[in-house]
């Protein structure tokens, strides 16, 4: 029991989505972006299928088609269509390029268009399934892309306010001391009178600097609050996928 616990903990995102659909996951391991905001190409769909249909390289227009179906779930068919359109294209290419390979001797390069054919072809036979998991997929992935900023924000922020709070520190350490230095000029009279000024001074600077405090455990006690509303939030998401 305690095995398959351990083997469920370390399926990926994708293998849970795919569950024992083995040939859906060994195409879309390979077809499927961790980072899609990066990875994908910023060029519209319809300026990559012309390129595609220039190079006879169908890849990224694939891939933007994907990623634009998984993002507008009200037109899910027509990009089930247009994807199929794409495969079957992408499909005749890889055959073509595969065959003209073979007749250079070029077997290893040969093969590994055959293995592009495949997949080509699986895309085409399968292109509902692979836009669903998809589907779920990138939007697992965009919400925790969308986690990741948001917590680098906030730890920017914190180390930010730890900067400020180091220089406000120095500084008040350098105006005690320039006080120190003008007291020795002092008369007795007025070190006294120095003396009072810099006690409330130094009161009123621990009260800021206790207010500093304050105001970082909070964030700091804000942040872990965040991160464990985001974690059962991913591990209530996880939950549910394994439902199904």
């Amino acid at each position: 029991m305690r095995e398959q616990e351990e083997e469920e903990r370390q399926k990926t995102l994708l293998e849970e989505l795919c569950g024992a659909d083995r040939p859906l996951y060994a195409v879309l391991s390979s077809y499927l972006y961790h980072t899609p905001l990066a990875a994908i190409s910023k060029k519209d769909l319809d300026t990559l299928i012309k390129e595609a249909e220039e190079s006879e390289d169908f890849r990224l227009a694939i891939d933007k088609a994907i990623f634009e179906g998984t993002q507008n779930p009200e037109g899910r068919e027509r990009h089930v269509e247009i994807i199929r359109n794409l495969a079957l294209r992408a499909t005749d290419a890889a055959e073509q390029a595969r065959q003209k390979r073979e007749k250079e001797g070029l077997s290893e390069r040969a093969a590994s268009l055959g293995r592009r054919v495949e997949d080509y072809r699986f895309m085409s036979e399968r292109t509902g399934d692979i836009l669903a998991v998809a589907s779920e997929y990138y939007s697992e992935r965009l919400l925790e892309s969308d986690e990741s900023v948001r917590r680098e924000a906030r730890h920017a922020g914190r180390m930010q306010s730890k900067r400020e709070e180091q220089a406000t520190g120095k500084r008040e350490e350098g105006e005690r001391a320039a006080r120190r230095r003008e007291r020795r000029k002092m008369s007795r009279g007025e070190r006294r009178e120095a003396k009072k000024r810099e006690k409330i001074e130094n009161a009123a600077a621990e009260d800021r600097r206790r207010g500093r405090e304050e105001k970082r455990s909070e964030a700091e006690e804000e942040e872990r609050r965040i991160g464990d509303l985001e974690k059962t939030a991913r591990e209530a998401r996880r939950a549910e996928r394994r439902k199904r």
